[in-house]
């Protein structure tokens, strides 16, 4: 009888076991693609792409005839012996001994993925889009990414959330409007997710504390950098509130802890990047209409849009609180009832605004947010007053007809805030797979 017992180990080294490891002089054995050749006659380098970045080799001319047709992209399984050399990535090189191949491309590469950078469009990169991200730059970007999403994780984990993981298929828009992708789910009219505000309405009733990080889809036709039609949300709401300002806090949190996590975590791909971390240490707060007075006035901007922030306004609003307060963060609250989802709460002082707030990160949007109603009386008084229909609404509602405590929560846009970070010029650049008005594939 044969069993499986756990987690196989391999001979085949890493190179986080390599380089912590005492390994030099000795002979191992390591797994990678073929990143780059060089061959210099004598001898020739040979850089394995890993998953934590390159290991370089070395071929000497003895050995060259047996690795005549080694080329780019061949997965192998080499050997040889360790040894310090201070000018290779990571500070030591393999001294090859021998390469078996394990696989080997059929085709040419569309793209020098061996190069610094990609000198090539976005469009190209889009539609090699698992050739693009071999480059280590292009997936470096991704990794940074990653831990976004861990330190918003590990953070509220430490903050007493508990995870949860909502449909994505839904018989009623959580914002209204009519941006929704409508489908047919077995003869029955559905929507696509355009948030999971409901659900973590009804299950902060539940564990007091949640969030969830997953897709949501907007059928909005915007040809801009700063739109797409899915993407990841980082999401949390939070129960017995005292005021809205405590979700402000909370993010704030988060910020102070993803720069700390990604300067312990993410150090290479951050100096490979050359990444500025922002800083969250101290986030100044402005009202909407504040913020948009102090545009008009500094800066000469007509207001248009009275019920909004234009891009152009977000992005002025940004500089205006670098240049005073050396602030990369700023917190944007009291937007217009009228613009604001009829579950917002408003303000008991002043009800034509909500106790609603946006995060602007170097002068863009990244995060929406505010308390919300949680008296049932006044939710339908807002749903008929803004002339909805309930269908498709009964569970939420019903959930607020028992019971609910003040309660309020926010959402981050993922790929925006890893552009703002990266100092990216399209979101597009740090979304794996987008998805826009032209683009399904791949």
């Amino acid at each position: 009888m044969e069993y499986v017992t756990g987690v196989m180990q391999t001979q085949a080294l890493e190179l986080c076991q390599l380089q912590n490891g005492s390994y030099e002089g000795k002979t191992v054995k390591v797994n990678g693609m073929i990143h780059a050749i060089r061959d210099l006659g004598e001898i020739s380098f040979v850089l394995l792409r890993k998953r934590e970045g390159l290991l370089q080799c070395v071929l000497e001319k003895d050995l060259q005839l047996e690795c005549k047709r080694l080329t780019e992209e061949m997965a192998v399984e080499a050997e040889g012996v360790v040894a310090a050399e201070p000018r290779a990535p990571g500070g030591m090189e393999l001294r090859l001994t021998q390469v078996r191949v394990l696989s080997e491309p059929v085709a040419s590469l569309p793209l020098a993925i061996s190069k610094w950078k990609l000198k090539t469009s976005l469009e190209a990169k889009l539609n090699d889009r698992s050739i693009s991200l071999r480059n280590i730059r292009e997936r470096a970007r991704f990794k940074l990414q990653e831990g976004i999403v861990r330190a918003f994780r590990e953070f509220l984990y430490s903050q007493g959330f508990t995870e949860i993981h909502t449909p994505k298929i839904g018989a009623k828009g959580a914002e209204g409007g009519s941006n929704l992708f409508r489908l047919d789910y077995f003869h029955r009219p559905a929507v696509l997710a355009q948030s999971p505000q409901f659900y973590k309405q009804m299950m902060v009733g539940v564990y007091d504390r949640v969030f969830e990080t997953g897709p949501v889809f907007r059928a909005e036709k915007h040809r801009t950098k700063r739109h797409l039609n899915e993407y990841i949300s980082l999401d949390f709401e939070m129960g017995y509130l005292e005021g809205f300002e405590e979700l402000m806090a909370m993010e704030t949190g988060f910020l102070q802890y993803m720069r700390t996590f990604l300067q312990q975590e993410y150090a290479k791909e951050l100096q490979l990047l050359n990444v500025t971390l922002p800083r969250a240490d101290c986030i100044p707060v402005v009202r909407f209409d504040e913020a948009k007075q102090k545009v008009a006035d500094l800066y000469g901007r007509p207001m248009r849009t009275p019920y909004d922030l234009e891009p152009e306004e977000e992005l002025l609003i940004g500089r205006y609180f670098k240049e005073k307060e050396n602030a990369d963060f700023v917190f944007v609250t009291h937007y217009p009832a009228k613009k604001r989802p009829f579950y917002a709460m408003e303000d008991p002082a002043d009800p034509s605004v909500t106790l609603s707030f946006d995060l602007l990160f170097r002068g863009l949007e990244v995060t929406t947010g505010g308390q919300r109603i949680h008296d049932a009386q006044l939710l339908m008084e807002k749903i008929a007053k803004r002339g909805l229909e309930t269908e498709g609404m009964e569970a939420y509602l019903d959930t607020f007809r028992y019971g609910m405590m003040p309660h309020g929560g926010l959402g981050i846009g993922l790929e925006r805030l890893t552009m703002q970070l990266l100092g990216a010029e399209n979101v597009r650049e740090t979304t794996l797979f987008p998805r826009d008005l032209s683009r399904l594939e791949p």
